[in-house]
């Protein structure tokens, strides 16, 4: 456990208690309705295993040791408060190594953990409205929310904010909570088809922690500054910093090229998830035009004022790019080699696509498929 002058420099528990108290209630639904929504949400889940396989052609790696869970948004925050505190113990640990005495030091006292959590806990009850689906790579087992075996990761579906963006959107309940298991199930195939592909993203994230140089009380201003952003923007007097995100803000020139990588693989991940779902859309989900065009509608159109500021804050704009970048890769390469050709993209690190090739496919192509040849 990380602490700082004998207090933890992130009060964990009070993270978890502030997020699940501010997080917005969701759609109104009977407890009926309730039981039902969980058991088709579990029934896709499981259906659309085999449709990503077939549509994929990959492996026959074993699924039954990644649960998938359905939650609602007190059980993503669980689960998310439980996966940062794995990945940035790391980075915690160092900074309170390069904590030393002066007024840098006991203001990062004074502060403490306490008020860190409760920051942190605004910032996670603002995503907890918004995440349909993920797939935890690292996720550890927590008390009501069990981990894969042998360290493996754990689909998470939540069930409200799918009912949510189901009825903003005006689409076929029934459809549209396919096609979201479609694209979670996509990245639950990616993992336990590429048995090294876990191992290579952890070592990436941990050399991008290790090589993190930066003062604690930035870290924590800028924890704070997306904090104040809830609380509806900017102190007043203070001049905007660019609108840098947290990632940009803790780079050295190590991290940005380890940071290009992982973004690179991201993209393909995400990309390759939305080919996914909508190349077996038309097979299995009939309304798939029309919840493509009202998803993409929704994305492009975006929130409010406040909620593109935080999007910028925390990097979730870079997210965004790469469900679209990535997709158009996935799409260019499978056009050109086919599914099989593609699917070299995961025969090892080296045939992984630089962030460069995203952009470009057919440098990607060139190198994997015709050198040598």
């Amino acid at each position: 456990m990380t602490s700082i002058g004998g207090a933890e420099m992130v009060d964990w528990n009070l993270a978890v208690a502030t997020a699940t108290r501010l997080v917005r209630p969701g759609p109104e639904v009977s407890r009926d309705e309730a039981r039902a929504i969980v058991a088709e949400l579990r029934e896709h889940a499981k259906s659309s295993e085999e449709h990503v396989r077939s549509f994929t052609r990959m492996g026959t790696g074993d699924m039954h040791d990644t649960p998938v869970l359905v939650v609602d948004r007190a059980g993503w925050i669980r689960a998310n408060v439980a996966g940062f505190r794995e990945i940035l113990k790391p980075l915690l640990d160092k900074m309170q190594d390069r904590r030393g005495p002066g007024p840098g030091g006991a203001m990062l006292g004074a502060v403490g953990g306490k008020v860190t959590g409760v920051e942190l806990g605004m910032l996670l009850s603002f995503l907890a409205s918004r995440v349909l689906g993920q797939y935890e790579t690292f996720a550890p087992a927590t008390r009501d929310l069990p981990a894969g075996e042998n360290g493996g990761g754990r689909l998470l579906l939540v069930a409200p904010n799918i009912v949510h963006v189901e009825r903003e959107l005006d689409v076929d309940p029934h459809d549209f909570r396919l096609w979201v298991c479609l694209h979670e199930e996509t990245h639950r195939t990616q993992f336990s088809a590429v048995p090294w592909l876990r191992d290579h993203l952890e070592g990436e994230i941990q050399s991008f922690l290790s090589e993190t140089d930066v003062d604690p009380m930035t870290f924590l201003e800028r924890i704070r500054e997306a904090a104040q952003s809830l609380a509806g923007g900017r102190p007043e007097g203070e001049e905007d910093d660019g609108g840098r995100s947290i990632v940009e803000l803790v780079q050295t020139p190590a991290q940005r090229e380890i940071l290009a990588r992982l973004t690179a693989v991201m993209s393909l991940l995400e990309g390759h998830a939305d080919f996914v779902m909508d190349g077996v859309g038309p097979d299995v989900v009939p309304s798939v035009g029309e919840i493509r065009e009202k998803f993409q509608q929704r994305r492009a159109r975006g929130a409010s004022r406040l909620d593109q500021a935080l999007r910028k804050l925390l990097g979730l704009d870079a997210k965004l790019r790469q469900y679209r970048d990535g997709e158009r890769f996935v799409r260019a390469v499978v056009g050109e080699v086919g599914m099989d050709g593609f699917n070299r993209v995961w025969t090892s690190p080296n045939t992984l696509p630089t962030k460069a090739e995203i952009a470009k496919p057919a440098d990607w192509v060139a190198r994997v498929h015709r050198k040598g040849e």
